[in-house]
């Protein structure tokens, strides 16, 4: 199995920033994007429910009109590839039931040789809707996908950055979520930076070790 050097990964990882100017003459390769969409698919969540959808938008229009949308940050129309993290606004027994019917046609066995698996999940999610907290459950499972999908691009040289500042019920009318069982929680733009995006050259600013790592 090949790994990347430690080394490696902290120069890339000291490399990425939240970029501010995209070059937009310059597109992430098909191939590239395959490898990035596959990130966002081998993302890991809890249970492995995977409460997400991710809508990659590469239309020069759709993104246009997300400027005003997002701040009037000018991000998704100089990116290459913009990628909104949608999260599940409900989740119940028929999406435990679908994540179960992948985990058989993957690795085999049964339904009833998981059902005190179906009773842990369908306990969870009923516990967490009745006490109101199903739903910041599932907006932090995007989350990880958000870093990880950062990552995985800062590894492979792409440019990112993510991006809060935006109105996600507007988001919803305009890439097609309004009424449907997904909501907008996130955004992030993905491309490479432009030669004069001046936040390039800022020293990044971090707390020592000391201040934030706690060895118990």
């Amino acid at each position: 199995m090949n790994t990347l050097h430690p080394e490696a990964l902290l120069a890339q990882l000291n490399w990425r920033y939240a970029t501010k100017k995209f070059d937009a003459t310059r597109k992430i390769t098909p191939e590239l994007w395959a490898t990035l969409e596959q990130a966002l698919i081998l993302t890991p969540s809890s249970f492995g429910l995977q409460p997400w959808k991710f809508i990659v938008i590469t239309d020069a229009a759709v993104k246009h009109n997300l400027v005003s949308l997002s701040w009037n940050q000018t991000q998704p129309t100089g990116c290459s590839h913009f990628v909104v993290f949608a999260t599940r606004k409900a989740l119940g027994e028929k999406d435990v039931d679908h994540f179960l019917e992948r985990v058989i046609a993957t690795r085999g066995g049964s339904k009833d040789a998981l059902k005190s698996y179906r009773d842990m999940m369908t306990g969870f999610a009923g516990k967490a809707a009745k006490e109101g907290w199903l739903r910041e459950w599932a907006i932090r499972q995007v989350y990880i996908a958000l870093g990880n999908f950062m990552t995985s691009a800062a590894v492979l040289g792409v440019d990112t950055c993510p991006m809060e500042g935006i109105e996600p019920a507007n988001y919803d009318k305009i890439i097609g979520l309004e009424g449907m069982e997904f909501e907008t929680v996130v955004a992030c733009a993905a491309g490479f930076r432009s030669a004069d995006d001046k936040y390039a050259q800022l020293a990044k600013v971090r707390f020592p070790a000391s201040e934030v790592v706690w060895h118990v």
